[in-house]
């Protein structure tokens, strides 16, 4: 069975408060976007796990997959799979590829093997397995807390929308970024910025909490959001911690930059 895990922008993201265990509380929007990876499960006499295309770190029994597949295996009673994964979405760019191989690797081992695991319960065990991977299980919008894993349901379109994705040839520590950080409540929540004004208002509303000290480390992410908005976009930001940056336009455009354009197309 076949799958496509997209990936997700960030539209907005607040760091809101250190926690006691280490992590930290965000408020953020999860936006799909369908620039995905391509995933396979298929039933077999032994569990393996293989990809192609982008490299991807680590052993493989640290895979996300692979723990998703354990995870579950755990519970029920799962035969062997063999599991590839053709890796397109870029590790280390902001953009929840690892998370969303996770939570389709979950979707599809509910199929498989006729689950029928509800929505919520594949969201808890996708939040077993990290931050944001409970977001991939559904395919919408959502404001998460938390770390990521308290979704709620926001009245959110961007259908129509044309995205164009950069990311030059860096990765921006997640724990450097975090380290950059001073937590603080904001003044107006993401969902009434995304809600109650126009697209045309979120240049100067909607930021991400990351972006000052990871453009001051990095400054060509800087140049190229600015770069997005010379070039037409109503919105652009960076993604998560990094490094990808977006914009968004109203009409299918190619921005001047010295850096390649990773992916452009339209939002569903």
């Amino acid at each position: 069975m076949l799958a496509f895990p997209p990936c997700k922008l960030n539209l907005g993201l607040h760091v809101t408060h250190k926690r006691m265990d280490g992590y930290h509380d965000i408020e953020t929007c999860f936006y799909p976007v369908p620039f995905t990876d391509v995933l396979e499960v298929v039933v077999s006499d032994q569990f393996a796990f293989s990809s192609t295309g982008v490299v991807v770190p680590g052993p493989v029994e640290n895979n996300l997959c692979v723990k998703a597949f354990e995870l579950l295996k755990h519970d029920h009673d799962l035969a062997p799979v063999q599991i590839h994964l053709h890796k397109i979405i870029p590790t280390g760019a902001g953009l929840g590829g690892g998370s969303s191989d996770a939570a389709y690797t979950l979707r599809l081992l509910n199929q498989v093997f006729d689950l029928n695991l509800s929505l919520d319960q594949l969201m808890q065990y996708a939040a077993k397995l990290g931050s944001d991977c409970a977001f991939f299980i559904g395919d919408k919008p959502m404001i998460g807390k938390g770390r990521g894993e308290l979704l709620h349901d926001i009245n959110l379109s961007l259908k129509g929308k044309y995205v164009v994705l950069i990311k030059p040839d860096l990765e921006v520590s997640t724990a450097a970024a975090y380290a950059g950080i001073t937590p603080d409540t904001p003044a107006m929540p993401i969902a009434e910025i995304l809600t109650q004004h126009p697209m045309s208002h979120w240049k100067e509303m909607l930021v991400n909490d990351f972006e000052v000290s990871v453009f001051q480390k990095f400054p060509i992410l800087k140049h190229i959001k600015e770069s997005l908005y010379d070039a037409g976009a109503v919105y652009a930001c960076m993604s998560g911690s990094g490094s990808t940056v977006f914009g968004i336009f109203d009409t299918a455009v190619q921005p001047a930059t010295d850096y390649p354009v990773m992916w452009s197309g339209y939002l569903q």
